[in-house]
């Protein structure tokens, strides 16, 4: 079975989301090396825990892309989670707007595809 539009759309968000953790874990990796941590146990499990993020990420795409449930219900969690972060480091002062645009938006966004994809598959499926 092909994806609808909206899921293809929603998996296109899960993926970009996954590839901007991956370049985070870049940045990360680099400034490990170049020596910028104050603790090296504590950057290192920050930067797997952003590779095993970014590969849930694409997981989820994936499986968004298949028509998983179990794919999408993985999607909201993280978009939740985004916007939660996004809304929270408003009280940050000063407020770093890019970083609440650049992790909220795309959050919201997916929210948003990720529900109306599963509305529109479930009734798909019930008018089958």
């Amino acid at each position: 079975m092909r994806a609808p539009r909206l899921a293809l759309a929603s998996a296109a968000v899960l993926a970009a989301e996954g590839a901007a953790l991956l370049v985070f874990a870049l940045i990360e990796l680099i400034g490990l090396g170049a020596g910028d941590a104050s603790s090296l146990p504590t950057a290192l499990a920050l930067i797997v825990l952003t590779l095993v993020g970014a590969a849930a990420l694409f997981a989820f795409a994936v499986g968004v892309r298949s028509g998983r449930s179990w794919a999408r219900s993985g999607g909201v969690v993280f978009q939740v989670l985004a916007v939660t972060l996004a809304l929270a480091s408003l009280t940050v002062q000063p407020v770093v707007w890019l970083f609440v645009l650049a992790v909220g938006l795309p959050g919201a966004v997916g929210f948003v595809l990720l529900v109306a994809s599963a509305r529109a598959e479930g009734g798909s499926a019930r008018a089958d």
